[in-house]
C-alpha cells in the first residue's frame, strides 16, 4: 500500500524556519517528480514547489521563491521542504504529492496531475 507521511510541521514566529519531510513507502518514487502544496483555512489548495524525478530541477511558486527549497533523497524515498524567513501568510496545512506520470520531462503546478497525497502537516507562523 502506497503511503506518504509528512512531518516537521509546527508553530514558529515570523522570520523562523522549519524543515518538512515527506517519507514515501509502499513503492519507490525515484522515477516520479514530487510536489508540495498547502491549504489555508477557507482557501483552495495552493501549489508551493516541485522537484523533478531526477532531482535537478525545481519550480518554486513566486510566493516562496528565495525562501523555500525543495530537495529529495531517492535513497530514502523522501522529499524535504526547507522553509526559511517564514511569514504569517505561510500558515497552512502542507501536503506532499506524487506526479501521476513517471519520467515527466517538465514540472507541473496542477494538483490534478498528482495522485498520491500525504495527510498533511500543520505549519503556523505567528507575527
Amino acid at each position: 500500500q502506497v503511503q506518504l507521511v509528512e512531518s516537521g510541521g509546527g508553530s514558529v514566529q515570523a522570520g523562523g524556519s522549519l524543515r518538512l519531510s515527506c517519507a514515501a513507502s509502499g513503492r519507490s518514487f525515484n522515477s516520479y517528480s514530487m510536489g508540495w502544496f498547502r491549504q489555508a483555512p477557507g482557501k483552495e489548495r495552493e501549489f508551493v514547489t516541485a522537484i523533478m524525478w531526477s532531482g535537478g530541477t525545481t519550480l518554486p511558486a513566486d510566493s516562496v521563491k528565495g525562501r523555500f527549497t525543495i530537495s529529495r533523497d531517492n535513497t530514502r524515498n523522501t522529499v524535504y521542504l526547507q522553509m526559511n524567513s517564514l511569514k504569517p501568510g505561510d500558515t497552512a496545512v502542507y501536503y506532499c504529492a506524487v506526479d501521476r506520470r513517471p519520467y515527466r520531462n517538465y514540472l507541473t503546478r496542477s494538483p490534478s496531475e498528482y495522485d498520491y497525497w500525504g495527510q498533511g502537516t500543520q505549519v503556523t507562523v505567528s507575527s
